[in-house]
């Protein structure tokens, strides 16, 4: 099945608001933060000068870029138009930024336009990086920075124990919902890296990673693999350990930071 990330239109306004809801917990996570605010520190916001961040979802980063980067202009791009009508009304509050639909292979920018382009769990949704590495290329300035910061899905886990259903349920996930799980492995190859950086995060204590389970049992239900007692019941599994403190979820963050050859 296709990674629904690649038309989120298509996926529902149910998906988009989950997903909104879990990108905006996802960044508030305190280790998350620090990996944003690790790869904005390298970069410089002249006067004048013109971030981008291609797919840019609900705006979740979108907004610490423009805070960090204000009073400079920071252009967010994202394919999906209902990612855009929520991350307009969620960053009201940054005038420096502006959200609009557009594919990251065709942006609407001048050549040698842009002084910063960022691409936040991006590439792990597409079939192909190739073209959207060769679009940043040619709106980037001579002395302009790319910034790829991706998750190595392919080391993500939800468990507990031997045969943890939970973590049937994260594997599950990334079969469906992610498109390249490997792309991590292969960012060295595919940019000229000056900086790259490894993290990994955990997460142990609320529902930033509950889509991976819900989003994921829903459609072993709607395909009549699970009943709806196993569905609830998974749901139900995750919110309990995270009151409990016994949910462990992790994931592994890389960051690679290019300028044009």
């Amino acid at each position: 099945m296709a990674d629904p990330f690649q038309d989120v239109d298509a996926a529902g306004e149910e998906f988009i608001a989950a997903f909104a809801d879990s990108m905006d917990a996802r960044q508030s996570d305190p280790k998350m933060e620090s990996i944003v605010a690790s790869y904005l520190s390298k970069l410089k916001f002249a006067e004048g000068s013109l971030t981008v961040e291609v797919g840019a979802g609900a705006g979740a980063v979108t907004m610490r870029i423009a805070a960090k980067a204000e009073p400079e202009q920071v252009m967010a791009f994202e394919p999906s138009s209902g990612f855009v009508r929520v991350a307009r009304e969620r960053a009201k509050q940054h005038t420096n930024v502006a959200f609009e639909v557009a594919d990251g292979t065709a942006l609407p920018l001048d050549d040698h336009s842009v002084c910063n382009l960022i691409m936040h769990t991006v590439l792990t949704h597409v079939v192909d990086p190739v073209p959207l590495l060769q679009e940043a290329r040619r709106v980037l300035k001579s002395d302009g920075c790319l910034v790829v910061c991706d998750a190595d899905f392919s080391k993500a886990s939800l468990s507990n124990s031997a045969n943890d259903p939970l973590d049937a349920c994260a594997r599950a996930f990334v079969n469906e919902f992610v498109t390249d799980p490997h792309i991590v492995a292969k960012m060295r190859s595919l940019m000229t890296a000056t900086d790259f950086d490894v993290q990994s995060r955990t997460i142990a204590d609320n529902e930033q990673m509950l889509p991976w389970v819900e989003e994921t049992a829903k459609r072993m239900l709607e395909r009549g693999e699970i009943g709806e007692e196993l569905f609830c019941g998974l749901v139900a599994e995750y919110k309990r350990r995270a009151a409990a403190g016994t949910l462990y979820g992790h994931q592994v963050f890389a960051t690679a930071i290019a300028k044009p050859s």
